[in-house]
C-alpha cells in the first residue's frame, strides 16, 4: 500500500514537468492521388511562428511542441489540413488536391468565376507577382507580365502610359482600355494639375489586376470594352491585426544622350583645325562670318538640362478586424520623385480606407472604399529639341546679360535689348525661368450593399454606388526677363497662364445574382441595370500677357451613359461551360436614332481532361475556350456633335450694326453618329502540369471594328464645315499570344519561377472613308508635312516616305529618290508605304528566386520588329544647318550622310525608319529577409535593385520604345539605383 501510495506521490509532482515539457516532432508529407513525397510544404503551430517547411523528401522537424497544439500542414494546390498533438513522436500525412484553390477566383464584370470555369480570355496578376522597383503609377506593375498588353510611359514622373490590349481597336477614337477601380468605371481624362489618371492611385494599396481581353469577357461593360477592361482591386482588411511599412529611395540619372558635335568638335566643324602655331591644317565648312559668332565654351547642353534624382516613397497601413466584426484597412502614403528635367517634380499624398463588415451570419454584406489623394506637381517644358541644337560653343551663363545673367542671343543696340529672331533659347534658362505647378485634389471610391435573401439563399440583390470628384488647377509663370515667355517685337513680356477644372463621376449599379444547382447542372445568372454621369467645369487656359487670349469659364454637355445587362453561367458536369451575356447601352453623345447599342456574347468551354485525361497524375488542367461578341465604342471628343449648336462669336466674328460691334452666333458642324462596333473570335487553350506547378494559356483572335470614327469630308454645302467626325471605316486585328509559367523548382531552401509570355497581332484597315487615305503623323520640318498613313490594306500609321537611292559604295546619295511612278519628276507622288510602328513580335520574361532566406527577381520584355522614323537625325544632318540665324548644333549622324541641305523630301527618305527591335530590363531586384526581427515580432526585409537597368537595340536615337513610331526627341527614361526596408508587425 505505500509503494502505490509513494508512485502516485512521484506522478503528481512530475505532472507538472509533463505538461510543461517541450516536445519535437518528426513527419513526412506526401501527395495522396501518387504518394509522391511533398517537398516545399508549410508545417505550423497555429497562432504562433513556430513553423517548417518540408524538404526534398517531404520530411520535416518541427520542435517546442506542447501536447493540445495545432499543427496546420498547406501546400498552394492542396487541401490544408490540421492535426492536434499528443505527444506522439512522428507523424505520416497524405495532401490531397484542392481543385478550388487550383482554380482561384478572378474577377469579371459584375460578378467572380473560378478561373477553372472561365470561358473568356481572362489573366489576373496578384501583388505577389508584380513587378518590382520605382512603380509610381500603377499600370506599370504589370508591364511585360500580361500576354497582350503593352505599356508605354515616358520618363516624367508620375507621367502617364500608352496602355493597349492587343493593339487596340480604333483608328481615330480612344484605343485606351476601360479600367474599372473596386466596381467604379473611371474616366480616362484627367483634371488640370494631374499628371496622369492613373497617377491618382497608389500603387501599395492594390491588392490585383484582372485584364478582360477578348468580347467574351468584356461585352457586359458594352459601349466601352472594345479595348478591353482592366479591373482593379485595392487591399482589403484581415481577421487579425497587421501592421506593414514600406520604404524605398531611389538615385537615378540620365543614361545615354542623342550625339551631337561637342564644343571642340562644332569649332573644327565650322573654323577648322589649328596646330600649335596657328597653321590651319583642315578647312572648315562655316564662312567668316558663322567662324566670328563661335563661342570658347564646351558646353554640353544635354547634360546641363538634367540632373542627378532622388525618389523617396513611404507606406503605412493597417489592417485587422474593427471591433472584431469589420475587417478594415487604412493606409498612408507619400511619393516624392524627381524627374531628369532640372525642375521637375511629382509628389502624391494618399490615404486609402476599406471596409467590408458581414452582417446577419453573411447574408449582408457591405463594402466601403474609400480613397483621397493630393498631387503636387512641378511641370517642366520639353526643351531637349533646344538642347541638341544649341551652339555647344556658348556658355550657359553670362554676367552681361539682362535675362537673368542667362546666356541669350539678344540685340543689345536696341530699346528693351530684343531677342534676336530667328534663334534658339537657352534651354536652362527656359526650365529656370518657368514656374510651372499644378496642385490637383482627389477623391474617389464606391459603396456597396450584397444582401443574399433569407427566404431564398440563392439569390442576391447588390447595390453599388461609385463616386469619383477630380478637382485640378494650374498655373505657369515667367517673368519679362524669360524668352520662353509671350513676345511682342522681340521683348517678353512674360507669362501669366491659369487654368482650373473639376471632374465628377457618378454611378449607380444594380443588379441580381441568381445561383442554383439542378443535378449535374450549375446555374448562375446576373441581370441588372447601370447608370454613370460625367460632368466638367472650369476655366479654360488663360494667358494674361497675350491680349488676343481671353479668360473663359465653362461648364461641358454632360456625358451620360444608360446600361441594361445579363448573363447566365451553365457549368454541366463540371466539364462543358457556357456563358451567354447581353448588354443594351445608351450614350447621350449621340442622337435618338443612334443612341442605343446592343452587345452580345457567348461563349463555350470545355474541360478535356475530365473525359479524357481525369486520372491523370501529370496533366492537372486542359480546357478549350471559344468565345464570340461585340463590343461599343463612344469615347469621342464631340459629346454633342449630332446636335446643331451655334456658339457666341469672339472679335473676329462680329457685325457692326448701328455702328457698334454685336457678336454673332457661329454654327458649328453636326450630322449623325452611332456606336463604332467590334466583333471578336477567340479560340483559347489553358494547361497545367504537376499540379498546375507548369501552367499557361494559348490563344488567337481576330478582332472587326466597324463604323470606325474618323475625320472624312462633308459634300460642298452640305454642312458648316468642310469636314468633320463620321462613321466611315473598318479596320481588323488578328493575333496569337502565349503564355506560360514554371515553378522550376519547390524546395525547403530554394524556390525558383519563371514566367513567359509572347504576342504576335497584326492591324489592317480594310475600309476607309471614299477609299482615300489620310495623311498624319508628323514629318518634323516646318509644319503641315505628314510622315504616316492611313490606306486601306495596310497597318495603321504606316511609315508614308521616298525611297532612298544609293551609289555604288552603298552611300546614300543626296536628293536622290526612286521615280516609282515613272513620271520623271520626284515629287509626293512618288511616296510609298514603307514599314509601320507594330512590332512582329512582343515578348516578356520574368524570374523570381528565392534561396533561404534571400530574394532575387528580374523582368525583360522584348519588342522585334518595331519601326521607328528617326526624325532628330532625318531633320539634323544637314551641314547648312549649322547656321538659323545664329549657329546651330547638328546630329553627327552628318558625318556618314555628307548631306548639304534640308528638304521636304530629304527628311522622309525611307533611310530614317530604323528598325527599332530592343531587349530591355525593367528592374532587378536582391533581397534579405529577417523573419524574426525584433525578438520575433517583425519581419525585416532589406532589398537593393536596379530599375532600367539595361537596353539592348542598334536603333540609331535615344530610346527604341516611343509612343507612335516618331522620334523627334522623347522624356528619357532614367536608370535609378534603390534601396529599401519591408517590415511587417
Amino acid at each position: 500500500m505505500k509503494t502505490i501510495y509513494k508512485k502516485l506521490f512521484i506522478a503528481l509532482l512530475l505532472m507538472p514537468l509533463t505538461l510543461l515539457a517541450q516536445n519535437t516532432l518528426t513527419g513526412n508529407v506526401t501527395e495522396k492521388a501518387t504518394n509522391l513525397p511533398l517537398p516545399g510544404v508549410s508545417v505550423i503551430v497555429k497562432g504562433t511562428t513556430n513553423g517548417t517547411i518540408t524538404d526534398f523528401d517531404g520530411n520535416f522537424t518541427l520542435s517546442n511542441l506542447k501536447s493540445g497544439d495545432v499543427i496546420e500542414l498547406s501546400f498552394v494546390g492542396f487541401k490544408t489540413i490540421d492535426v492536434t498533438f499528443s505527444n506522439q513522436r512522428n507523424l505520416q500525412v497524405s495532401l490531397e488536391e484542392d481543385t478550388a484553390q487550383l482554380d482561384e477566383v478572378v474577377l469579371i464584370g459584375y460578378g467572380t468565376v473560378k478561373k477553372k470555369d472561365a470561358t473568356g480570355s481572362v489573366t489576373q496578376i496578384t501583388s505577389e507577382d508584380f513587378n518590382k522597383g520605382a512603380n509610381v503609377t500603377a499600370e506599370n506593375l504589370l508591364n511585360g507580365k500580361v500576354a497582350g498588353l503593352t505599356i508605354n510611359t515616358s520618363g516624367a514622373p508620375g507621367s502617364g502610359s500608352e496602355i493597349r490590349i492587343r493593339g487596340g481597336s480604333s483608328l481615330l477614337a480612344s484605343n485606351d482600355p476601360l479600367i474599372v477601380i473596386d466596381g467604379l468605371p473611371i474616366d480616362n481624362q484627367g483634371a488640370a494639375g494631374a499628371t496622369s489618371i492613373l497617377s491618382s492611385i497608389n500603387p501599395n494599396d492594390i491588392e490585383s489586376f484582372t485584364i478582360l481581353k477578348d468580347a467574351s469577357a468584356t461585352a457586359i461593360y458594352g459601349s466601352r470594352a472594345s479595348n478591353g477592361v482592366i479591373i482593379i482591386t485595392t487591399k482589403r482588411g484581415a481577421k487579425t491585426l497587421q501592421v506593414e511599412y514600406n520604404f524605398q529611395y531611389g538615385s537615378g540619372k540620365n543614361v545615354g544622350e542623342i550625339d551631337v558635335f561637342t564644343g571642340d568638335e562644332f569649332r573644327a566643324l565650322v573654323a577648322g583645325t589649328f596646330d600649335g602655331n596657328g597653321v590651319q591644317l583642315t578647312p572648315g565648312i562655316g564662312t567668316p562670318g558663322q567662324v566670328a559668332m563661335l563661342g570658347d565654351a564646351n558646353t554640353n547642353w544635354q547634360k546641363a538640362i538634367y540632373r542627378r534624382t532622388d525618389f523617396v516613397d513611404n507606406n503605412l497601413s493597417l489592417k485587422g478586424n474593427l471591433f472584431g466584426s469589420i475587417p478594415t484597412r487604412l493606409s498612408i502614403g507619400n511619393t516624392y520623385q524627381e524627374g531628369l528635367r532640372l525642375t521637375n517634380e511629382f509628389t502624391r499624398n494618399s490615404v486609402s480606407l476599406n471596409l467590408s463588415p458581414s452582417l446577419f451570419e453573411n447574408h449582408l454584406k457591405f463594402r466601403v472604399s474609400a480613397n483621397y489623394t493630393n498631387q503636387r506637381n512641378r511641370f517642366a517644358d520639353g526643351v531637349e529639341g533646344a538642347a541638341i541644337r544649341f551652339d555647344p560653343t556658348q556658355p550657359i551663363y553670362d554676367v552681361n546679360s539682362p535675362y537673368d545673367g542667362f546666356f541669350e542671343y539678344y540685340n543689345p543696340n536696341l530699346p528693351g535689348n530684343p531677342f534676336l529672331n530667328p534663334s534658339t533659347p537657352n534651354p536652362v534658362a527656359q526650365l529656370l525661368q518657368t514656374n510651372d505647378r499644378g496642385t490637383n485634389n482627389r477623391f474617389f471610391g464606391n459603396f456597396e450593399v450584397d444582401y443574399k435573401f433569407h427566404f431564398l439563399p440563392e439569390l442576391r440583390a447588390v447595390l453599388n454606388l461609385g463616386y469619383d470628384n477630380n478637382d485640378g488647377e494650374r498655373s505657369r509663370t515667367r517673368s519679362t526677363s524669360a524668352r520662353s515667355g509671350f513676345q511682342n517685337n522681340n521683348i517678353s513680356l512674360g507669362t501669366k497662364f491659369n487654368e482650373a477644372n473639376q471632374r465628377i463621376n457618378k454611378l449607380l449599379d444594380f443588379y441580381f445574382i441568381y445561383n442554383k444547382e439542378f443535378g449535374d447542372l450549375s446555374f448562375e445568372g446576373t441581370a441588372g441595370y447601370s447608370y454613370q454621369k460625367f460632368e466638367n467645369s472650369g476655366q479654360a487656359g488663360f494667358e494674361a500677357t497675350d491680349p488676343t487670349d481671353q479668360l473663359r469659364y465653362y461648364v461641358d454637355t454632360d456625358v451620360v451613359l444608360l446600361g441594361y445587362f445579363g448573363r447566365a453561367n451553365f457549368n454541366l458536369k463540371d466539364k462543358y461551360l457556357l456563358t451567354l451575356s447581353y448588354r443594351r447601352d445608351g450614350t447621350s453623345r449621340f442622337g435618338p436614332d443612334n443612341r442605343w447599342g446592343n452587345f452580345p456574347a457567348a461563349a463555350l468551354g470545355w474541360k478535356i481532361k475530365e473525359d479524357f485525361f481525369k486520372d491523370s497524375t501529370v496533366l492537372s488542367d486542359l480546357k478549350l475556350r471559344l468565345g464570340w461578341g461585340i463590343t461599343g465604342q463612344q469615347s469621342i471628343d464631340q459629346a454633342s456633335f449630332y446636335q446643331s449648336i451655334y456658339n457666341l462669336g469672339d472679335a473676329n466674328s462680329q457685325y457692326i450694326i448701328g455702328g457698334q460691334p454685336i457678336n454673332v452666333g457661329v454654327p458649328s458642324a453636326f450630322g449623325p453618329l452611332k456606336w463604332e462596333e467590334t466583333t471578336t473570335y477567340n479560340a483559347g487553350l489553358d494547361y497545367g502540369f504537376m499540379n498546375n506547378r507548369l501552367n499557361g494559356s494559348l490563344d488567337v483572335f481576330y478582332k472587326l471594328s466597324n463604323d470606325l470614327f474618323q475625320i472624312g469630308p462633308f459634300a460642298d454645302g452640305s454642312n458648316f464645315s468642310n469636314q468633320g467626325p463620321q462613321n466611315v471605316g473598318d479596320m481588323s486585328s488578328k493575333g496569337i499570344e502565349f503564355s506560360i509559367n514554371y515553378d522550376l523548382f519547390n524546395s525547403e531552401n530554394f524556390n525558383w519561377n519563371v514566367g513567359f509570355n509572347a504576342t504576335k497581332f497584326e492591324r489592317r484597315i480594310e475600309k476607309i472613308a471614299l477609299g482615300s487615305p489620310l495623311f498624319t503623323g508628323q514629318s518634323g520640318a516646318g509644319t503641315g508635312g505628314t510622315s504616316q498613313i492611313l490606306q486601306e490594306g495596310y497597318t495603321p500609321f504606316s511609315f508614308f516616305v521616298y525611297k532612298q537611292l544609293y551609289d555604288p559604295s552603298g552611300a546614300a546619295i543626296e536628293g536622290a529618290f526612286a521615280d516609282l511612278n515613272g513620271d520623271g519628276l520626284i515629287n509626293g507622288d512618288d511616296r510609298y508605304i514603307y514599314k509601320n510602328p507594330d512590332p512582329d513580335l512582343l515578348l516578356g520574361f520574368n524570374s523570381t528566386m528565392n534561396y533561404k532566406n534571400f530574394d532575387f527577381a528580374f523582368n525583360l520584355r522584348a519588342s522585334i520588329g518595331n519601326r521607328v522614323l528617326n526624325a532628330v537625325e532625318s531633320t539634323r544632318s544637314y551641314y547648312a544647318l549649322i547656321q538659323n540665324g545664329v549657329l546651330e548644333n547638328i546630329s553627327t549622324n552628318v558625318l556618314n550622310t555628307n548631306f548639304v541641305e534640308q528638304n521636304g523630301e530629304n527628311v522622309l527618305s525611307d533611310m530614317y525608319v530604323e528598325n527599332a527591335s530592343f531587349l530591355r530590363m525593367d528592374y532587378v531586384t536582391l533581397g534579405y529577409t529577417f523573419p524574426k526581427w525584433l525578438e520575433g515580432k517583425a519581419s525585416l526585409r532589406l532589398f537593393t535593385g536596379v530599375q532600367n537597368a539595361f537596353v539592348i537595340t542598334k536603333y540609331g536615337g535615344l530610346d527604341p520604345e516611343v509612343t507612335g513610331g516618331f522620334d523627334n526627341t522623347i522624356y528619357p527614361r532614367q536608370r535609378q539605383f534603390l534601396f529599401g526596408a519591408n517590415v511587417k508587425f
